[in-house]
């Protein structure tokens, strides 16, 4: 078995590390008593995959990057995750009567003598990393999977539940949810959906399962969780209650809450709505940044032309700019962008949300409260008593809030508000459906901006290729003229999780409410026709705006596509 300074001569004979640092951790070593190639690494000197690969090399023991392999299920039913987990490795096929498991440290003699004595049958060892070890645990075991085991074995009673009375039941429960196995399970589930940039955690009760789901890059993803998580539905939902200040009797009502959590050294805000249904109270926790970075105008994905039309809209002394689009298209985002650039100390901002998602410095922000009777429409007039310049409401959802949107507008106050439409002529129509007249439209609209998000290509795995021609004829008029090599795709790859795409960028459709539109809205006509009009004078469409980013290797015609609907040509 090779001593420390086999293992050094050999990173220095490869040029890894240089002799001085070889020497300089040798030194270090003798405080720490750890093995050189652990000193190595806690210094940063070294990452763990060299020092894993080169002991590998010294050892003549196959080296392994388990996410590359094929794991089958069977080996995976064999080891309870209590001892992968407590043992710190992880099984990977049967080999002619033996084991074939990986481990990061082949020198824990007495472990391997107990997985042996575990698995009670020959082992062959495989080197691999921790942090791959930890990660293929958590895919093929479940997130929380130790912590799972451990409350299935200190929880006896999971039968007596039923036959306890209601207040029992419920004094119960909340004696489990301070379980520090429940309490750790539920923090494991919130950090890997941090840590994996989720934007959503979906907790869903179903007849004879509970699922967990992460929304990320717009689309939601399974997260591998033991199947033991459904006998510890009624206790991770009382703890969600309590961490989100709920009421954890009241099981039939719809409810909201916050929670706010440090994690890595970062805080921030979880917003949780817990919702009644047939097999129990789902759960959907927001996860909301407090370092989120504001975007510029120019970092939220405008083109130069679509740059020029919102600076020049928001430097009005008065009217209405809306934002069109569906839940989570990004529609706060670009709001906030807008307010921080006009954000001034000779302007009085004030905005009514719901909720309030980031603070902005310099500017008042009112979170609505409809059990006291604060509405949006409630709360905007009671706004202007307070002399503001430029004001925000979150969402016109109603004809009175509608009207008084638009009388502020008329009386010299900007006003920045959202739509649900599918596209920026839709809010126009909407508008008018609501019951507003049409001259009162034409005169405060100054426009109207619809957007989506779309997945960005990964940088670490982006190829050219050539998309088939039935793909490309959805494009219609935008296909224009490129070459073989012109766009591109992500082929997968260990940063992006093998999806191809990561972040997100926003694509815009915006019009301008000039003298031609005015006149079609008093026309009272419909949104098709201004649309048409609108593109005939120059008006990029959602799909055109994709289609340039597509061009641009920014993304790919079948995100567009996913996000857009096809243009009349």
């Amino acid at each position: 078995m090779p001593g420390n300074q086999k293992l050094g001569e050999l990173l220095v004979q490869k040029k890894i590390i240089t002799q001085e640092q070889l020497d300089s951790a040798l030194i270090s070593q003798k405080k720490t008593n750890l093995r050189i190639g652990e000193e190595l690494i806690r210094s940063g000197i070294v990452s763990e995959e060299n020092i894993i690969s080169n002991l590998a090399e010294l050892m003549d023991i196959p080296f392994i990057r388990i996410r590359a392999a094929t794991v089958e299920q069977e080996v995976i039913n064999k080891i309870p995750a209590r001892f992968v987990t407590h043992y710190n490795f992880f099984p990977l096929a049967e080999e002619e009567g033996s084991l074939r498991i990986a481990v990061s440290d082949p020198l824990d003699l007495y472990a391997l003598d107990e997985i042996k004595l575990v698995i009670k049958q020959p082992v062959k060892i495989s080197l691999a990393t921790s942090f791959e070890i930890n990660e293929a645990i958590k895919r093929y075991y479940g997130v929380g999977a130790k912590t799972m085991a451990q409350m299935v074995d200190d929880t006896p009673h999971l039968r007596i539940l039923s036959k306890t009375s209601d207040e029992d039941a419920e004094s119960q429960l909340q004696s489990e949810s301070d379980d520090p196995s429940v309490i750790k399970f539920l923090d494991q589930v919130i950090q890997q959906a941090v840590r994996e940039r989720a934007t959503d955690i979906h907790i869903e009760p179903f007849e004879d399962n509970l699922r967990v789901r992460y929304r990320i890059d717009g689309l939601l993803y399974d997260v591998p969780v033991p199947a033991a998580i459904a006998h510890f539905q009624s206790s991770i939902i009382v703890r969600v209650k309590i961490m989100a200040e709920m009421d954890i009797a009241e099981k039939r009502l719809p409810q909201d809450g916050r929670i706010q959590i440090r994690i890595d050294k970062e805080d921030f805000d979880f917003r949780v709505s817990i919702l009644p249904t047939a097999f129990g109270e789902s759960v959907e926790i927001r996860i909301l940044s407090r370092k989120q970075i504001f975007f510029t105008l120019s970092e939220l994905g405008l083109d130069i032309d679509g740059l020029d039309i919102l600076n020049t809209m928001i430097k009005k002394p008065h009217g209405i700019i809306l934002v069109t689009g569906p839940t989570g298209s990004g529609k706060t985002t670009t709001l906030y962008s807008c307010l921080n650039r006009i954000n001034a100390m000779e302007r009085k901002i004030i905005t009514i949300e719901d909720p309030i998602e980031y603070k902005l410095h310099g500017i008042t922000q009112i979170q609505i409260h409809p059990k006291i009777n604060l509405s949006f429409s409630n709360g905007l007039r009671s706004m202007l008593r307070h002399d503001p310049d430029i004001m925000m409401v979150g969402e016109i959802r109603d004809l009175e809030t509608a009207e008084l949107s638009i009388r502020t507008a008329l009386t010299g106050h900007l006003v920045f508000s959202t739509l649900h439409t599918n596209d920026a002529p839709g809010a126009i129509a909407r508008l008018l459906d609501m019951g507003i007249e049409p001259y009162l439209v034409a005169s405060s609209l100054n426009c109207v901006i619809a957007q989506r998000l779309v997945r960005v290509i990964c940088p670490a795995c982006k190829e050219p290729y050539k998309p088939h021609d039935e793909l490309m004829d959805e494009f219609g008029i935008h296909r224009g003229r490129f070459k073989e090599n012109d766009l591109y795709k992500g082929n997968g790859c260990e940063g992006c999780k093998f999806t191809g795409y990561i972040g997100r960028t926003a694509i815009f459709e915006i019009l301008k409410i000039d003298d031609m539109v005015k006149e079609m809205i008093l026309d009272h006509s419909p949104s098709n026709l201004i649309k048409q009009k609108a593109i005939a004078a120059g008006m990029k469409t959602l799909r055109l705006s994709g289609w340039e980013k597509v061009v641009s290797g920014i993304t790919t015609p079948e995100e567009v596509m996913r996000v857009t609907q096809q243009d009349s040509e």
